[in-house]
């Protein structure tokens, strides 16, 4: 299996439509790699758009077909992004010969994203969250929204609190900031974001705990220690409490290897979240956006609607 999918790879980078085919259904079935049915549809869709080549072509339509319904909203928009973004190996050198000082293709061409985290708008009109670890090594953002994939720039970032402001062009569902002061030992939080997308999937995880301790690591007031579950890729997502307002940023999980260090055991479920006072203070040097954020709510909902809202106004950050 590991032969048969290098051969492969290496045809399927010069667009062959046998190898596209025959790719895609390792990825479908996870024979010699790891199933992955985003890729499998972006090799069967190249191989279908290639008329020439019939058997191949109808054969991938068909498998097409058959996997697209198993697949989320959020997963085919990625799907169709990189079948989009997909530039033959051949013309890639063409493009990199023609370019007179041997400057490697863009990041992102066809490798798809290095990297992907949460975030979540602020604003009505496209400014939203996510942390400055997040989009600290990209040249290139693109949010999977409800709408499809759309493209954000970087507007400010705070490496010294793990915050970093995007702006996104469009309408978009907001959440409201509240302040973190009114938050208390054992309040309960919840977050939704998308962890390990390459194991666990496109569709939005909720995760649901309380707040541990009003500091992080070694007493750090910056953060909270928080019981809630998260993986990375929640990185960047809202931390809200049970209206539905944000009272923090899901940033870090305790090092596993300073714990083991530390006390010869692995920590268990130890989390953090930089407050949302000093999220507020961030916004401060930008007052534009500062003026645009909604009045924190004050009236109780069923947790099922509070989590809706965090839903709609969470996005996948891929970073390139």
């Amino acid at each position: 299996h590991i032969a048969t999918l290098c051969v492969n790879n290496i045809l399927a980078q010069q667009n062959w439509p046998l190898a596209q085919r025959d790719l895609g259904y390792m990825y479908e079935s996870g024979r010699g790699v790891r199933k992955d049915l985003v890729e499998a549809y972006k090799r069967y869709a190249l191989a279908s758009a290639q008329k020439y080549a019939v058997e191949a072509s109808s054969d991938a339509s068909k498998l097409l077909a058959r996997i697209a319904p198993a697949m989320s909203r959020e997963q085919l928009v990625l799907a169709q992004h990189l079948v989009d973004a997909f530039v033959p190996s051949r013309e890639r050198r063409r493009e990199q010969s023609n370019d007179g000082v041997g400057n490697p293709p863009a990041a992102g061409a066809d490798s798809g994203p290095s990297a992907s985290g949460t975030g979540f708008f602020i604003t009505d009109d496209g400014f939203l969250m996510t942390n400055a670890h997040v989009v600290k090594n990209g040249g290139k953002f693109q949010l999977v929204t409800r709408a499809g994939i759309i493209p954000a720039k970087v507007v400010k970032v705070d490496e010294a609190n793990d915050l970093a402001l995007l702006k996104a062009e469009g309408s978009f569902a907001s959440l409201p900031v509240a302040a973190s002061r009114t938050v208390r030992l054992g309040s309960t939080v919840a977050t939704v974001g998308f962890p390990n997308i390459g194991l666990q999937g496109f569709a939005p995880k909720l995760s649901k705990g309380e707040i541990a301790a009003p500091s992080g690591a070694q007493d750090d007031a910056r953060y909270f220690q928080i019981s809630v579950p998260v993986q990375p890729g929640n990185s960047g997502g809202a931390l809200v409490d049970e209206r539905g307002n944000v009272v923090g940023i899901v940033s870090a999980k305790l090092s596993a290897k300073a714990a083991f260090d530390t006390s010869g055991a692995l920590p268990e479920n130890v989390n953090y979240a930089v407050k949302s006072s000093f999220l507020l203070g961030f916004l401060e040097s930008v007052p534009t956006v500062a003026a645009k954020l909604k009045e924190p709510n004050m009236k109780d909902q069923k947790f099922e609607d509070a989590v809706k809202s965090v839903e709609q106004s969470t996005v996948l950050v891929l970073v390139y």
